[in-house]
């Protein structure tokens, strides 16, 4: 979002403007707050497949409208989170309003509306990389999308220093650690939104029943996503409850027990598809890894779920759309 422009403009920063400098994720609109032409330049570079811009300038407003994001139909939609390095912002998206102090972050979806105000000077550091990559569910990053994390809070120590130190450097990495780094990167996001939406609008509150009894069988099928014999009844079992006690426990969840067991492998797949490497493991051991047994009804159930193919996931062609 590193853009030069007049109030109302839409800025895209592959245009004349930033000649030298990697295109931005995404075109924004840019508003001035000051009653002058904004004037901010950014630096940019890509790791692997995140892209990194930081942007330093005056108080300032940019939008991404709908109108913006219509255009583009076939652009691959992208998970954003702005480091706030000094200075504050404020992100809207979804109807949710997110201040962003010193040193937190913030999580939006580039895929839908959304803005960012600037009220005074600041630094910020936007990393984008493809929705694609985090193996998230679409109702998680609905609710993970616009909220801020603060530089104390949940993943706020790990990931703010971390994405930090990544933007200052990434010049300086080859392309196979760049690869390398950027899978480290989406690993973090995607533990981010995980957390977002356990504490955000369609979490099970603290006094919500049986809610850590849910939580604990959340986490003990993402430990055991590999193991093909993971069954309602072996998950049952191993929580001391019947069966039918644990389809009631998630008759509040939106989801089935079997349903969120082939939903988490099948996000685990598609994160490892989407990964670059010089080594990348085959389709069929990556849907061994994750616990598909039988490939057929694996590539039937991943292009239900993605509307394609998992070797056509693997190399998308429109990787490097912005």
């Amino acid at each position: 979002m590193g853009v030069r422009g007049t109030a109302g403009a839409v800025v895209d920063e592959g245009k004349a403007a930033f000649r030298g400098a990697p295109a931005a994720p995404v075109p924004v609109g840019a508003h001035p707050l000051t009653g002058r032409p904004f004037d901010g330049l950014p630096v940019s570079h890509r790791l692997g497949y995140v892209r990194i811009s930081t942007l330093e300038g005056d108080t300032a407003r940019f939008s991404r409208s709908a109108d913006l994001i219509a255009p583009a139909p076939r652009t691959e939609p992208r998970v954003g989170v702005g480091v706030q390095e000094s200075g504050r912002a404020v992100l809207e998206q979804d109807g949710r309003r997110a201040e962003v102090p010193p040193g937190g972050l913030v999580l939006y979806d580039a895929g839908r509306p959304f803005a960012v105000e600037y009220p005074g000077r600041f630094r910020t550091h936007l990393f984008q990389l493809p929705r694609r990559l985090l193996g998230v569910s679409e109702r998680d990053l609905r609710y993970a999308a616009g909220t801020a994390v603060g530089p104390a809070d949940g993943c706020g120590p790990v990931l703010g220093p971390f994405l930090g130190t990544l933007a200052a450097s990434a010049h300086s990495y080859p392309g196979p650690v760049g690869d390398q780094l950027a899978g480290r990167v989406a690993d973090l996001v995607s533990a981010l939104v995980v957390q977002l939406a356990a504490d955000g609008p369609g979490s099970v509150g603290p006094d919500g029943p049986n809610e850590h009894l849910v939580r604990r069988v959340r986490e003990y099928i993402d430990q055991r996503l590999g193991d093909p014999e993971l069954t309602p009844e072996r998950i049952a079992h191993a929580h001391r409850i019947s069966v039918r006690y644990l389809h009631r426990l998630f008759e509040h969840e939106g989801v089935t027990v079997s349903r969120l067991v082939r939903q988490r492998r099948l996000e685990a797949c598609a994160r490892e598809l989407g990964r670059r490497g010089r080594t990348a493991p085959t389709v069929s051991a990556v849907a061994q890894r994750w616990g598909f047994v039988n490939p057929a009804h694996f590539s039937r159930a991943f292009r239900a779920a993605y509307g394609v193919s998992p070797r056509d996931w693997r190399s998308p062609g429109n990787d490097g759309a912005c």
